[in-house]
Parts: structure tokens; sequence; C-alpha cells
């Protein structure tokens, strides 16, 4: 053996291990050649743009329409149409009706409407869609809507009664007491405008419909307010026929 091979099998000495370091990979070849990775030297590519801005330099984009630009642009949106009548749903119930092939479902709604100045009504509405049924409570209502009369606090003048099939109600004014009551009572003296009342329930009934009915069955009994021009022709007329009778003896 010459020399030169002595010296190729001669081993280089091996640094001692620190403690808790992970053994060596072996087997793998040292990567050789290539580009070097850009970024500089640890391999992390910088951020551009300012600290908003996202990875690799691009511009920001705000919101979903990707322009920075703040909402308000575009077309202005239509004033929404205030209704003539407020309204308010107290009973939304599924019903079914048996025919040959099965049954056959339906929504039925019971609505009160008002202006809060006096008119109130109830109304019922049944359809296969729900929102075709409120359209039809709310036209039932109108055709039974009723004014009220109300005193300069919008209360009312006396106190009144009704009855309509289980449901009993009895609405009584109360001075600077505001609107006690509950239930489907509330709603409809809310939707009338009227305050300074307390009402009572006299039945056992939870019927909100038979309740609501009963309200304006009761309202229905004071008189409307009469103009006061229509109030001078009755005296006219009155004083007129007085007159009449007397010259007639």
């Amino acid at each position: 053996m010459t020399q030169n091979e002595q010296q190729t099998q001669t081993t280089t000495p091996v640094a001692p291990k620190a403690p808790g370091a992970h053994p060596a990979k072996t087997g793998g070849a040292p990567r050789t050649g290539g580009a070097p990775r850009a970024g500089g030297a640890g391999g992390f590519r910088p951020r551009t743009g300012g600290p908003g801005a996202p990875r690799g330099g691009a511009p920001f984009r705000g919101g979903k329409g990707g322009s920075g630009d703040k909402r308000g642009g575009g077309r202005p949106r239509p004033e929404r149409v205030k209704p003539e009548y407020d309204q308010k749903s107290i009973d939304v119930r599924r019903v079914a009706r048996v025919v040959a092939g099965g049954r056959r479902f339906s929504f039925s709604v019971a609505m009160i409407i008002g202006d809060r100045k006096g008119k109130v009504g109830v109304g019922t509405g049944k359809a296969t869609d729900i929102s075709l049924a409120m359209d039809k409570a709310a036209k039932d209502a109108k055709k039974h809507m009723i004014t009220v009369k109300l005193t300069k606090t919008n209360s009312i003048p006396h106190q009144v009664f009704a009855k309509s099939s289980s449901a009993t109600v009895e609405i009584i004014p109360a001075p600077s007491r505001g609107l006690v009551a509950g239930s489907a009572v509330r709603n409809a003296l809310e939707l009338a405008g009227i305050t300074d009342v307390a009402a009572k329930i006299k039945s056992g009934s939870k019927n909100k419909l038979n309740m609501a009915r009963a309200v304006v069955s009761a309202l229905s009994t004071l008189a409307p307010r009469k103009p006061e021009r229509d109030i001078k022709e009755v005296k006219e007329v009155k004083v007129e026929k007085k007159e009449e009778l007397a010259e007639a003896k």
C-alpha cells in the first residue's frame, strides 16, 4: 500500500456532540450549486408598502368592491314610503283542511291596524303564503275600521264595556296613569292612540282575536266626534222646528 492510499483511508477526527443536540441526518447529499433563496441570508421575503399592506408588496384594496374609497357612491336608495296605518299581528297559526288526497296546509293571521289618531280595526286573513295572508288580514281590518271619540288628553270620555264571543273587556278612564292594559287589549288601544285608561279582562278567555274584537266593540259605543259646523246646523234645524210648532199652535 502506497503512502497516498494510506492518507485517503485515514479518518478525520469527529467533534464531540453537545448535550441535548439532535442526531445529524445521514445519507443526504449536501446542497450544491443553484441560486440562493430570495430575501437575504435568512430566506425571508421583506414586506413592502407599510404595516397594512399584504405580503408581496401589492397595494391594499379595501372592502368587497376592491377599491379603497368609502361607501356612499352609486345609485341613491329610494325613500321608503310610510304606510297609511300601523299594523300588529296578534296571532299567526298554521291550519289544515282534510281533502281526498290528504291534508292541505295554510296560514291564518289575525291583525290590528290603526293610525294612532282615533282609528282602529281588527281583521283576519287566510292563505297558503304567510305574506298573502297578512295582506288579506290588513284589507279585512280596513273594512271593519272604526273612529273613536277621544278627549283632549287622548283618553275616553266615560267607561265602556263589551263582550265578543267568550272574551269580556272593560275600559275605564284613568287620568295621568298612562295605558294600563295587557295582551291584545294593549295592542288595540296603542294603535288607536288611546292613553290614560285602565283596561280589565273580565273573562278567563285567552283568545287574542276575541279580546281585540271586544275592545273594538267597546270603543264603537263611543260616538265619533262631530265637526262644529254640523253641530250648528243641527241646532238651527231644532230652532226652526220649534218656531213652526209654536206658530201652528
